[in-house]
């Protein structure tokens, strides 16, 4: 009997790799990885995946050899590339009768099918909306929704590996990194963790889990004082924070993601939410857990931390992304 194909689109990404390796392991699906580029396919082979293929959202011409006969789809892609998980979303709405199940990334906020959500409302500040980038991640689930697919959500909290990669140069030559968290307290979730909510989700199906929705967090919220002390302990080094302005920080990353950061700093992620053990029965993992320990893929959170990183000072990586109209 033939197993099911598994898409797993960002293959190559954090949490893409994590869900390679995890699905490859457990042997239910046929694992076919996307990657932008072929030339991480051999990484994406060693890590378990049965057949590997390029897939670019902006390339409507890789759709067809992707998704032959998929019947389940692990969907992601970073911010600013919100226009082509639109289109792509209304390709896979083509396919409906063919495609049973889509688990999808989104952000804690994305909020506007499970609660009395209302767009141009602040969570914080009077006369202000949503940050731009939630409603992003609302619409690309309602892309998926209205396509007529089973759509399973994980709404995760800030990445622990994207928290400190805007200063990994500072970290590592000066010992202090900068940002306008402060005080405030977040319960920054593990990518590896997301990558076992996924699996778990994609094996128990749609009959379980299709028009669910799950924030994923980590296990207790912690500010940035506790963050250098655990990123410094997992180093062995002294590590300081320092703290920034957001209308620096704004300055360095542009007004949409300044935005979202003042989400950050209001207690709107504080919250450690069930979801994740009810999912895989145990807890979040740790921060300093996260550093110091490898995850399915053969890499710790230290290795994570230094690879790739979208968010480069002086650069609006959200003004193209921020233009796109539904």
């Amino acid at each position: 009997m033939e197993k099911p194909i598994v898409l797993i689109t960002s293959a190559s990404g954090r949490i893409g790799k994590e869900l390679v390796a995890l699905l490859s392991k457990e042997g239910k699906f046929t694992v076919r990885a996307c990657c932008f580029s072929m030339e991480k396919a051999n990484v994406l082979r060693a890590l378990g995946a049965n057949e590997v293929v390029k897939f670019d959202l902006n390339d409507k011409t890789t759709c067809d050899a992707a998704l032959d006969g998929v019947s389940a789809i692990y969907s992601a892609s970073l911010d600013p590339m919100l226009e082509g998980h639109l289109a792509f979303s209304e390709e896979l709405g083509k396919r409906s009768e063919q495609i049973k199940h889509v688990v999808r990334i989104s952000c804690m906020g994305a909020d506007t099918n499970t609660a009395s959500y209302d767009p141009d409302m602040h969570a914080s500040r009077y006369g202000a909306a949503i940050p731009l980038m939630l409603q992003h991640y609302w619409w690309g689930e309602k892309a998926l929704i209205d396509a007529g697919l089973a759509v399973s959500v994980l709404r995760n909290n800030f990445f622990m590996n994207h928290l400190l990669k805007t200063d990994c140069d500072n970290i590592e030559s000066e010992g202090w990194f900068s940002n306008p968290l402060g005080t405030a307290r977040n319960s920054f979730v593990a990518t590896r963790d997301i990558a076992s909510a996924a699996a778990v989700i994609l094996s128990e199906g749609p009959e379980k889990h299709a028009n669910k929705f799950y924030d994923l967090t980590g296990p207790q919220p912690q500010n940035m004082d506790e963050i250098a002390l655990d990123l410094g302990r997992a180093m062995g080094k002294k590590l300081e924070y320092r703290a920034q302005s957001m209308v620096d920080f704004e300055n360095d990353f542009g007004s949409t993601r300044a935005e979202f950061f003042e989400y950050l700093t209001n207690g709107f992620y504080c919250r450690c939410s069930p979801d994740f053990f009810n999912l895989t029965g145990r807890k979040p993992t740790a921060y300093y857990d996260y550093l110091t320990t490898q995850g399915a893929s053969g890499e710790s959170g230290l290795d994570e931390l230094w690879q790739g990183n979208l968010w480069k000072k002086g650069e609006d990586a959200m003004k193209a992304a921020a233009a796109v109209k539904t």
